[in-house]
C-alpha cells in the first residue's frame, strides 16, 4: 500500500475467529502474511490490498479492516500479541492524523488490478524466464463446483463451541510404525451439525499454552460423508496423525493431535465450525473426480469416495469416474490401506506412491500422475472433471506442475486450461 497516504485501510486478521489453517499465507502472492505459534498477521508495508487471500478463508477472519494513520499502522509485533482485534479509531483521531500530514498524496488507484496482473504473470511464467517462482496457488479455485450442495458454515464459533462425544478411535496405519494415524468418530448428539464432504471442523484442546492462554482451535478435514460416519446418524469422523516431530525432524509434541489420538470412547470434545465453502464435491452423478493426497490429506478424499460408494450401493451412481493418487512414506504409514484394497477396481482407479520404501526408489504422487498422463489428459479436458489436492504444502507445487506438464506434453495450452480449471471451480487446493 502507498507509503504516502496519511490514512490507510489496514488489513487485519481476527485472532478470535482464525483457525490457523494457513490458507491466507499460502495464497498471498506478495508474502504479506506471516504467523507465529499463535497468530496470523498481515504486514502493512507489504500488503497491496489485492484481496487474493479473502475468498479462500474458511471462517471470514481474514476480512477485517481498520482505517489507520499511516504512521500508526499496527506492526507485526503488535498483531502477534493480540487476543482480539482492537476497536476502530475514533473519527477525530483520523481527522487529526490527516491534518498532521496535509502534504500526503492519496493512494493511487489500480492497486487491485496491478496486483492481479502481477499474480497472473508469476503464476504463468514458470519455465519461460519471466519469473523464478511458479505460484501454484494461483490456479486454485475459490468457487465450488456448480452442482455442489449448499454448505453450512460457522454455525459454532470459538466463543460458543458445541460438545461432541467420542464413539470410536481406531488406528488406521499399521501398528509398530513411527508415525501413527487415527480415525476418530465424534457423535454430535442432538445438536444440528450438517456437513459436506470437503468441509472441516475446529477442535479446541483443553488447557492452556505456555503463555497461560487457552489453546486456539486446530482444523481437521472431515473424513466421513454427509450422512455420517454411521449412515443416518449425527456423527462425523476425523483422520488425525500423532505429531511427534516437526517438518525438519525435530522432536515436538503436537498439542491437538496427541490429545485427539489419546481420546477414549465416552470422552467429550469442544468443536467449532463447520468450515469450508469451496472444497466441495460435485453432486452431478456423471462428474469425474481426481483426488491427489498425502497422509492425512486423505480425509476429504475418503469422505468423497465413501459418499460415491453409498450412492453406487443405492443404485444412484452413474458413470462418473474416480481416480486417486495417494502418497505416504511407506505402505505401513499409509492410512486406510486395508480398506482401499477392498474397493472394486471398476469403481475407483487407485495409484499409490511410497517415498521411503527400503530398497526402492522414491516415488511421489506427481511421478504417478506423469505416468498416467494418457488417462489424465482426457479427464482434464472434460468439463465434468474436478480435481482435489490435499496434504502438506510442500506437495502442492509439484502436483500443479505435474498437471501443467501433462497438459503441455499433450500439445495443449496450459494457461488456457489452467485458467478454466480455476474459473469453473474444477481445481481445488487444500494444503497445510
Amino acid at each position: 500500500m502507498s507509503a504516502t497516504a496519511a490514512v490507510i485501510q489496514q488489513h487485519l486478521i481476527d485472532p478470535e475467529i482464525c483457525i490457523r489453517c494457513n490458507t491466507c499465507e499460502a495464497t498471498c502472492p506478495v508474502g504479506a502474511i506471516t504467523h507465529d505459534d499463535r497468530n496470523y498477521v498481515v504486514d502493512a508495508d507489504k500488503c497491496n490490498l489485492c484481496m487474493a487471500c479473502v475468498p479462500p478463508c474458511p471462517t471470514g477472519s481474514i476480512d477485517n479492516w481498520r482505517d489507520m494513520p499511516r504512521v500508526r499502522a499496527y506492526s507485526i509485533e503488535e498483531q502477534l500479541g493480540w487476543d482480539e482485534l482492537p476497536a476502530p479509531l475514533p473519527a477525530e483521531e483520523l481527522e487529526a492524523a490527516v491534518g498532521a500530514d496535509a502534504g500526503a498524496e492519496p493512494v493511487e488507484g489500480g492497486a487491485v488490478e496491478a496486483a492481479a496482473a502481477a499474480l497472473a504473470k508469476a503464476a504463468g511464467a514458470a519455465g519461460s524466464g519471466e519469473a523464478d517462482v511458479f505460484h501454484s496457488a494461483a490456479y486454485g479455485a475459490t468457487l465450488p463446483p456448480w452442482s455442489a450442495a449448499h454448505p453450512y458454515t460457522n454455525l459454532y464459533g470459538p466463543k460458543a463451541p458445541t460438545t461432541a462425544t467420542v464413539v470410536g478411535n481406531f488406528q488406521v496405519s499399521e501398528a509398530g510404525t513411527s508415525s501413527t494415524t487415527h480415525h476418530i468418530v465424534l457423535d454430535m448428539g442432538t445438536v444440528p451439525f450438517p456437513v459436506l464432504e470437503g468441509q472441516s471442523v475446529g477442535v479446541i484442546p483443553p488447557g492452556t499454552d505456555a503463555k497461560g492462554k487457552p489453546h486456539h482451535a486446530r482444523q481437521y478435514s472431515i473424513a466421513s460423508p454427509r450422512n455420517g460416519e454411521r449412515a443416518g446418524y449425527n456423527n462425523l469422523s476425523l483422520t488425525v496423525k500423532r505429531v511427534l516431530e516437526d517438518h525438519q525432524g525435530k522432536p515436538v509434541h503436537g498439542v491437538a493431535s496427541n490429545y485427539l489420538c489419546d481420546l477414549k470412547v465416552g470422552d467429550t470434545v469442544q468443536v467449532i465450525g463447520p468450515f469450508g465453502a469451496s472444497f466441495l464435491m460435485p453432486n452431478h452423478p456423471k462428474s469425474h473426480i481426481v483426488m491427489i493426497c498425502t497422509g492425512t490429506g486423505s480425509a476429504p478424499m475418503r469422505a468423497m469416495t465413501e459418499w460415491r460408494r453409498r450412492l453406487r450401493a443405492s443404485g444412484k451412481f452413474e458413470s462418473g469416474k474416480l481416480m486417486l493418487f495417494f502418497g505416504a512414506r511407506t505402505q505401513q504409514e499409509l492410512p486406510y490401506f486395508g480398506p482401499l484394497q477392498k474397493l472394486p477396481k471398476d469403481f475407483i482407479d487407485i495409484n499409490l506412491a511410497f517415498s521411503r520404501t527400503p530398497g526402492q526408489p522414491k516415488r511421489y504422487v506427481q511421478d504417478l500422475m506423469r505416468e498416467r498422463a494418457a488417462d489424465l489428459v482426457p479427464l482434464l479436458q472434460d468439463p465434468n472433471t474436478y480435481i482435489y489436492v490435499c496434504g502438506l504444502k510442500s506437495m502442492e507445487e509439484g502436483v500443479v506442475m505435474a498437471l501443467r506438464d501433462v497438459v503441455k506434453d499433450a500439445g495443449l495450452d496450459w494457461e488456457r486450461l489452467g485458467a478454466s480449471l480455476k474459473a469453473e471451480g474444477r481445481l481445488h487446493l487444500e494444503t497445510y
